[in-house]
């Protein structure tokens, strides 16, 4: 603090301002980050150069993850290789938080366990206690029994990035001596807790009957927003026996994969009502309350993969009639797809959708003080497939030359 003529100021150096809150932020498990361990980290053994396993590898959290490698043992000592054994995986203790050893910590639960035997029987066991591998001796055979084969984790975890919950399962079996190398199966998925799987319309290609994935897409950036109702993603106007516009309002048709869909209905207009308003309600009632910007192209199209959505192309064609104002008669939905993948097991695959709006103009009123005008909605399903041709090689040209004297002496 400096003073000069009554007035007091700081140096600059001592001037200091606190932007930033003194407050820690939450610890919290991120993509990508290792599951700890109290003492190192959740292993999750895995091939790296080469085919062999890699028992340093550590299991990151959100990333699903299902390998194969081998393991070179010896037999007379499988007893004392850890990686073979129950323990090995159903010991560790994974930290709810990361770097937060006093917190709690997440025990491993073993939920299934089967033993494999030679002629590759499966057996569950009712009991999850820990088996050790065993090295089983009879005459000049050998056999280690109880050794883990595949190893299965499950994490539940919050939405907070805490760890909340930590399953496995086990398949169990016997090595002999004529096994060199033994493969192992690693796998681990998380799920995040207190939520419910969304079912699909297709894995991955979609199934005849069931809807169409859509949604929309608000900004630049973002993923794809659905509804949770997956009958509600992608709706037409729903016809009734009354076929009264106003009867059937808010009440909609999910589109179905393959079903080709016509309704329609009659709209009733006050003589008051202008056409400006009337195309607004006849837009409403066509695309309800929001009609989707993108089409999943599988039934199993993932939210976040925007790129691999079909944007819905939207086409208004007016008549011919030169009038001021266009009122919508119909809209026509096309879908075109296309059929993907093998020969033998081709999946269904969206790869074009169009939505045309169709005008016409504005009818004059009848005898009474209303005006009726019949809207409808049709759904068409194109098969763009290009036809299969079996794929044969070229024939084999023959550049070959005889000697001028071959066929002597008979020519």
């Amino acid at each position: 603090m400096k003073t000069s003529d009554g007035f007091s100021f700081n140096s600059e150096a001592e001037i200091s301002f606190s932007t930033r809150s003194d407050t820690p932020a939450p610890a919290k498990y991120k993509y990508g980050a290792p599951l700890q361990t109290s003492d190192s980290f959740l292993r999750f053994p895995s091939p790296l150069m080469s085919s062999l396993c890699t028992d340093n590898n550590p299991a990151a959290f959100l990333v699903n993850q299902a390998v194969k490698c081998t393991r070179r043992i010896n037999l007379e000592q499988c007893e004392k290789i850890e990686a073979l054994g129950m323990a090995y995986y159903s010991s560790p203790k994974i930290l709810r938080v990361p770097d937060l050893r006093t917190e709690a910590e997440i025990p491993v639960t073993v939920q299934s366990v089967l033993v494999q035997s030679l002629n590759k029987t499966l057996t569950r066991l009712e009991d999850t206690v820990r088996l050790n591998q065993i090295l089983v001796e009879a005459g000049d055979v050998k056999i280690c029994t109880n050794v883990v084969l595949e190893v299965k984790y499950s994490i539940t975890y919050t939405d907070a990035g805490e760890v909340a919950q930590a399953g496995l399962a086990l398949l169990l079996g016997t090595v002999s001596r004529a096994v060199v190398a033994l493969e192992q199966k690693f796998e681990i998925y998380f799920i995040q807790q207190n939520t419910k799987p969304v079912p699909l319309s297709g894995n991955p290609g979609y199934v005849v009957g069931l809807p169409l994935a859509a949604g929309f897409r608000p900004q630049k950036g973002s993923g794809i927003i659905q509804t949770m109702n997956r009958f509600g993603q992608l709706t037409i106007l729903r016809s009734l026996a009354e076929q009264d516009c106003f009867a059937v309002e808010g009440i909609r048709a999910p589109v179905l994969f393959g079903y080709d869909m016509q309704s329609g209905c009659k709209l009733r207009l006050p003589k008051a009502m202008t056409c400006q308003l009337a195309v607004r309600r006849v837009k409403s009632l066509l695309q309800g309350q929001g009609f989707p910007d993108y089409v999943a192209p599988f039934g199993n199209s993932q939210a976040q993969d925007v790129l691999d959505w079909v944007p819905v192309h939207f086409i208004t064609q007016a008549s011919h009639m030169k009038d001021s104002c266009q009122l919508p008669v119909a809209l026509v939905i096309e879908v075109k797809w296309t059929k993907y993948g093998s020969l033998l097991n081709p999946q269904a695959k969206i790869v074009n959708v169009t939505a045309s709006l169709l005008s016409s103009s504005f009818p004059e009123t009848n005898s009474g003080n209303e005006r009726t005008v019949l809207i409808s909605t049709v759904v068409t399903f194109v098969d763009a497939s290009a036809p299969a041709e079996a794929g044969f090689r070229a024939r084999p040209t023959i550049n070959a030359k005889l000697p001028f004297n071959f066929f002597f002496p008979f020519v």
